[in-house]
């Protein structure tokens, strides 16, 4: 059965039969930039070309920027590392949900969720958020914002 993989630096997405690297459990990474571990999926996802991918600890602090995160936000990474992505992004989902708080706690998708997005310095935009859970003994999500209009 092959899995499938998405690469929150660059998009890319591959499928393997194995979810680690070799005999070792480390986490598979990039074939195409080399990026250090990629988001499994659960079925095919195709990121919209001007998406822009957030990678997320077990605790919602942003560790990685991808592909269109500063095209989109107007934040470089080293402004944003180590600090919580609803609030350096300024995130107000529809009707007062926490789709991050929802993925974190039962390792589960919230796809397709209404988001304005107001990072630090920037006017506010609306966006689709598509979360996904990281399936290691780590956690964390993958957040990838999708410009809407």
């Amino acid at each position: 059965m092959a899995h499938l993989f998405i690469c929150p630096n660059c998009g890319n997405r591959s499928a393997a039969t194995e979810r680690s690297a070799g005999f070792r459990r480390q986490a598979k990474g990039c074939n195409k930039c080399g990026f250090g571990f990629l988001f499994e999926l659960l079925d095919d996802y195709y990121p919209a070309p001007n998406a822009a991918f957030f990678v997320c600890d077990q605790e919602g602090r942003i560790i990685g920027c991808g592909r269109g995160a500063t095209e989109l936000t107007g934040l470089t990474t080293e402004r944003v590392i180590g600090r919580p992505v609803s609030e350096v992004l300024g995130l107000e989902f529809d009707g007062g949900d926490d789709p991050i708080a929802t993925v974190l706690e039962w390792g589960v998708r919230a796809l397709n969720k209404p988001v304005r997005v107001h990072a630090e310095g920037d006017l506010p935009a609306d966006a689709t958020a598509d979360l996904f859970p990281a399936y290691d003994d780590d956690g964390g999500l993958l957040l990838v914002l999708t410009p809407r209009g």
